[in-house]
């Protein structure tokens, strides 16, 4: 992540590697709660983990969202475009990857 500006509420969180990028993972409730919401594209970095979470919402996105829902071992389950003012789930998923788009 060194590579981009990252927003200071996204470079406090841990991070993981996905697919061979690193994101911040989403471990507090205001993490999970506002995700990317606010923030500009420039900030959103490569992208935010939330697991334990089968449904997100792009209320407050400034940008649109490339959604992964994945299963319990980090396989791909489902891919969607979520514009602003949306709102996504997958049953069964057990963690999505938010990918900033735009």
């Amino acid at each position: 992540m060194a590579d981009q500006r990252i927003a200071p509420r996204l470079s406090r969180l841990p991070t993981v590697e996905i697919g061979g990028v690193v994101v911040p993972v989403a471990s507090d409730a205001r993490s999970r709660l506002l995700g990317l919401a606010l923030l500009d594209r420039s900030e959103a970095g490569h992208g935010l983990l939330i697991p334990g979470c089968a449904s997100v919402h792009s209320y407050g996105m400034r940008f649109p969202l490339l959604l992964a829902f994945l299963d319990e071992e980090s396989r791909l389950l489902s891919l969607r475009f979520l514009p602003p003012r949306r709102f996504a789930r997958h049953r069964g998923a057990a963690a999505v990857l938010e990918i900033a788009t735009g």
